[in-house]
């Protein structure tokens, strides 16, 4: 038989098996689209490309932050019922902070090495990433040292203008800070390299795992069940975990570029500087729309008020895990592709990043909005009361899950400045609208307040990325295409 009669026959046999492939998916519909399923799931466990690589590496996000929303919210839960609303609200109040302060102690280089990784090991600068792995480390421990060491000092200066039961919990919060900003780092030079599981598991399964097993201990021991007792447990945890993860990191880098003393190392902390200062921005502001309202809460409102919001705004924020889960996943591979100059491979990706994000977080919202009122009722009876603010935070959360990882692009596709200032103003928006309506409106204000400035937020970053990077990654624009 000669090649082409093979050809021939192979295209009939290929004819014949979409000819039964149609008349299956017109008789059974079903079995079609199990089948369909079953081939996606073969080629992303098996393929070697970059597309299956990052829908590995999504998937991969997305289960370890799933089981992570499920231990943090079984923790939380936990917290509320041995604690009580007020000592909950207290210990929210104190966390966080250790989130605002540890977020911003590494200063914009745990989304720097997240770039710079791939551009290195792309161009082959194996000193400058010895250098970036190394000096990043060190340096952001002592940023989030020094700042812990500068909010103790602060603390107690100020103590005669901070409520009583804030300071025992505060000091012992503060000493999380400097552990939990090389945790961040750690996270970048793990997402940077693909390494989902390294990055991830220790501070989104190990972390909350640990706090949950320190309460535990604790409550059945006899200890009291109060917020010094829970900011003692997050020590714990916050520690372990983050040296667990400067471990399993630093192995991992050893393996990749052998370990060799004399090897140089290049530290160009002025160009790594320069690129996180923006990025640091955006830290600062991403940081302030996912806690103003905490904090603005807790200026105005008591404890126990103060546990409720947090409560309804976190039980309805676990449908953004997903957008989290794949921005991480799919960041390295942006900044990847970018340096490589393969345009349709990126544009690709990012729209394979938008369905990715929108259509589980939408699912997600209506099972989670269906459940709301005994999802709450496990905090306590009294924590029902916040089921409207699930119900106006979730238009501000899809509405940014439409729109798909559009920060990620930016800051890996180097308008990181212009993103910074989208979220400048809309910090200061979200700011500025939660202290107008909160003391007006309490807890449906803070909600209004967050909402609205998540939907501003995510039409200027719509916005820049469709004038600059020249993508439409709206979903419903992805849709007509």
């Amino acid at each position: 038989m000669t090649s082409r009669d093979t050809q021939s026959a192979a295209l009939a046999a290929d004819g014949k098996l979409v000819g039964t492939a149609n008349t299956i998916s017109h008789r059974h519909p079903v079995a079609a689209i199990v089948a369909r399923g079953k081939s996606f799931v073969a080629s992303v466990a098996s393929g070697t490309d970059e597309r299956a690589r990052s829908q590995r590496n999504a998937v991969t996000a997305f289960a370890i932050r799933v089981i992570s929303a499920g231990l943090l919210y079984i923790t939380q839960i936990l917290l509320a019922r041995w604690m009580g609303g007020y000592e909950y609200g207290i210990y929210v109040f104190v966390w966080t902070w250790v989130l605002v302060l540890g977020g911003l102690s590494p200063l914009g280089l745990n989304m720097v090495v997240i770039r710079m990784v791939p551009e290195y090991r792309e161009t082959g600068d194996l000193a400058r990433l010895r250098g970036l792995t190394h000096g990043c480390s060190l340096f952001v421990l002592t940023v989030g040292s020094t700042v812990a060491l500068v909010g103790i000092a602060g603390l107690w200066l100020l103590q005669d203008f901070v409520a009583s039961y804030y300071l025992l919990p505060g000091y012992l919060a503060l000493i999380c800070v400097p552990l939990y900003a090389l945790g961040d780092l750690q996270d970048g030079l793990g997402r940077g390299r693909g390494w989902m599981s390294s990055a991830l598991v220790p501070p989104y399964i190990i972390r909350p795992l640990m706090l949950l097993i320190a309460m535990v201990v604790a409550h059945d021991i006899g200890l009291e069940m109060s917020a010094a007792t829970a900011a003692g447990a997050a020590i714990l945890a916050t520690w372990f975990s983050a040296i667990l993860q400067t471990v399993l990191i630093g192995r991992r880098v050893a393996a990749e570029i052998p370990a060799d003393h004399s090897a140089p190392r290049a530290y160009d902390f002025r160009r790594w500087l320069k690129t996180s200062a923006p990025l640091f921005v955006i830290a600062a502001c991403e940081l302030m729309l996912q806690n103003a309202d905490v904090l603005i809460v807790s200026t105005y409102l008591s404890p126990t008020e103060v546990g409720i919001y947090f409560a309804a705004a976190k039980t309805m924020s676990l449908i953004m895990f997903v957008h989290y889960a794949v921005g991480s996943a799919v960041a390295n591979q942006f900044s990847a592709l970018n340096a490589r100059g393969d345009r349709s491979a990126l544009v690709a990706c990012a729209r394979d990043a938008v369905h990715w994000t929108f259509w589980p977080s939408l699912a997600a919202a209506g099972v989670i909005l269906a459940l709301g009122h005994p999802l709450l009722w496990l905090f306590g009876p009294q924590f029902t009361s916040g089921f409207p603010v699930m119900l106006i935070l979730v238009v501000g959360f899809l509405f940014r899950s439409a729109l798909g990882p559009a920060e990620f692009l930016l800051n890996m596709l180097g308008e990181q400045t212009r993103c910074a200032a989208a979220m400048v103003v809309t910090a200061a928006f979200s700011v500025g609208l939660n202290l107008i309506l909160v003391p007006r409106y309490g807890l449906i204000g803070a909600a209004i307040g967050t909402s609205t400035s998540l939907v501003l937020l995510s039409v200027l970053q719509y916005m820049i990325v469709r004038k600059r990077l020249g993508l439409d990654i709206a979903i419903w624009r992805l849709g007509t295409r």
